[in-house]
């Protein structure tokens, strides 16, 4: 398996599409909130009901090692891991998001996941995001505010790590077929004593859970 942290310079997705030997469909926008969107998210996020529920993995059930709260459209619940979590209404903020994300680049969501890592022992394990309500098709947008964290992505064939740094303001767009093609975690930092949180905006079928 080959490691490989990206250290950007001024062409960062140059830098990735020419050095990793399999291409990660990715696209990373350094800086895209400025510092006071930031804090307007981050105050907005002191008011979330986050919650850190039990999870099923290899048929354990496990509790996840961030917060998170889930907010979207009527009808966008969303289901991972045997874990139905029922939509909130948008916040303002987190609305206000949505927007600037589909004015910016055409991208349409009705769906947004929001984890809260307190401090670098909390993380992600290896997953992908390809669960059945969500639209194969469609990109998923990645927003981190607070403590600059490591992003790690893995070719499910050739078995390639790519690592990228991620730090407050950043935006990285996960376009089709990554989900199929690459797995991703947020691995552990123990020297990191700041929080995190991160905005994944998605789209999902609509009442998918009713049928």
């Amino acid at each position: 398996m080959q490691q490989r942290t990206i250290h950007f310079g001024e062409d960062e997705q140059s830098y990735i599409q020419t050095h990793s030997g399999f291409k990660p469909p990715v696209t990373l926008i350094r800086d895209y909130l400025n510092p006071a969107q930031q804090g307007a998210l981050k105050t907005e996020a002191a008011t979330f009901a986050f919650k850190q529920p039990q999870i099923k993995i290899r048929g354990e059930l496990r509790t996840i090692a961030c917060r998170q709260v889930w907010f979207g459209d009527e009808g966008c619940d969303y289901e991972y891991s045997s874990l139905l979590i029922n939509a909130q209404p948008w916040p303002k903020y987190a609305n206000k998001l949505k927007q600037k994300l589909r004015n910016d680049f055409g991208l349409y969501f009705n769906g947004v996941l929001v984890n809260q890592y307190l401090n670098g022992r909390q993380h992600v394990g290896w997953h992908d995001d390809d669960e059945p309500e969500l639209i194969r098709s469609a990109t998923i947008a990645s927003i981190s505010v607070g403590a600059s964290r490591d992003f790690s992505l893995r070719h499910n064939n050739s078995r390639e790590v790519v690592t990228i740094p991620l730090h407050s303001g950043d935006l990285l767009l996960m376009h089709s077929p990554m989900q199929q093609q690459w797995q991703h975690c947020l691995p552990k930092r123990l020297k990191v004593e700041e929080s995190r949180l991160n905005f994944t905006f998605r789209q999902l079928t609509p009442f998918f859970h009713l049928k």
